[in-house]
């Protein structure tokens, strides 16, 4: 157990994913740090451990149960029989360290004949419990939940808890934050690991990068980067403008990973208003240079990878905690098949990439990549590589 006088980080983030019983998985435990790379053979369960963390950032976000989990039944674990009601599910976990400590999450989710979740528990790093529920009634859509108000009374030995019910389809944790006063202080430490906890979550930016749909010219819009980064001309467009710094840091990854000579990543304006990316192959090279959907898709999906990891959540389409500076909070970029289309080189410079940028801070990932990647930044600081392997 850490020592209580080590210093807490100052952002929430996520340290630890746990799926007791979560599709493919049984009782694993996944550390996450700056860095997180799931790795190990088809079917090991890789996917399934960023799907769970989406999950996860979807209820920390206030989504129910059924968006979080679209195919809740394909959650439980193969072989899962069901009680006399009919009733099968699964559990997912995760803990959040900073400033109020490790704080563990806990949930058993049913998963059929409907979605719900019927067991929620918040704990702190003494091992309090914070926040529990469990069903009360079946029929009924809400779960009884009791969270700490204060220490035992005098000559009382449990601490003073306050019962209500719940929805039995959102996360309580994320309620809480709206329900409890503050006054006690047991109030107050149930609040700030709700908080914690929340914040860790939220700040989710799942990307998968799709080069079939890249290479089209797109109209300007907000500048948001979207999941799939269809429109990554559009917000090249912005940012160029916005920070040369950062642009300047493209172009050179763009040179570091891109066939043939790169001297800039440009943005040029169609006559119908649209605008197209463009790499600038520099002096003696076609004045307009070389349009994105010449490129292959392992080198749109390293741009893609590369001008994500070097923007922020300003840029990028994602649900950020606006009553919290941003000083305060960490986005956490979901890459599933991180390494998919790219080549060696390609691979190694982006997660070098990423681990540059990850150790500043204000940023974490979480993919899934083969051994090439996995066994370029294993040993390096900042990056966990996990090996979901026999």
């Amino acid at each position: 157990m850490d020592s209580p006088h080590a210093p807490r980080p100052a952002r929430p983030a996520l340290t630890q994913l746990r799926l007791p019983a979560f599709r493919a998985h049984r009782g694993t435990v996944l550390p996450l740090g700056p860095v997180t790379f799931f790795t190990g053979p088809s079917g090991s369960g890789k996917s399934s451990a960023v799907q769970a963390y989406e999950a996860l950032a979807l209820l920390g976000a206030g989504a129910a149960v059924g968006s979080a989990f679209p195919d809740p039944a394909g959650c439980v674990p193969e072989g899962t029989a069901a009680d006399a009601q009919g009733r099968r599910g699964f559990r997912i976990g995760c803990t959040a360290d900073g400033p109020a400590g490790p704080v563990r999450l806990d949930l058993a989710v049913q998963a059929e004949p409907e979605p719900r979740i019927v067991s929620e528990r918040l704990t702190d790093a003494d091992g309090r419990v914070l926040l529990a529920t469990a069903p009360h009634d079946p029929r009924r859509r809400t779960v009884r939940a009791e969270w700490l108000t204060a220490g035992p009374a005098p000559g009382a030995r449990e601490a003073r808890v306050t019962r209500e019910s719940l929805p039995d389809d959102l996360l309580g944790t994320a309620l809480l934050p709206l329900r409890v006063a503050g006054r006690t202080d047991g109030q107050r430490r149930v609040l700030a690991a709700a908080e914690q906890v929340v914040l860790a979550l939220r700040s989710v930016f799942p990307c998968e990068p799709r080069p079939d749909r890249m290479r089209a010219p797109v109209e300007p819009g907000d500048g948001r980067l979207r999941r799939g980064c269809e429109n990554l001309a559009e917000v090249l467009h912005r940012t160029r403008a916005d920070c040369a710094r950062r642009h300047a840091r493209l172009a050179a990854a763009a040179r570091a990973g891109c066939a043939g000579p790169v001297r800039d990543v440009g943005v040029e304006r169609l006559a119908d208003g649209r605008v197209r990316a463009v790499l600038d192959r520099g002096a003696g090279a076609s004045r307009r240079g070389t349009p994105l959907e010449r490129l292959g898709d392992g080198e749109l999906r390293y741009l893609a990878l590369a001008l994500v990891l070097l923007t922020g959540p300003r840029v990028l389409a994602v649900d950020q905690a606006v009553e919290v500076p941003g000083a305060l909070q960490t986005l956490t970029v979901l890459a599933d098949g991180f390494d998919r289309d790219l080549d060696a080189r390609q691979a190694r410079e982006l997660a070098g990439l990423a681990a540059l940028i990850c150790a500043e801070g204000h940023m974490r990932l979480v993919g899934t990549a083969g051994e090439a990647v996995a066994g370029a930044v294993r040993g390096r600081e900042g990056v966990t590589v996990v090996d979901l392997g026999p």
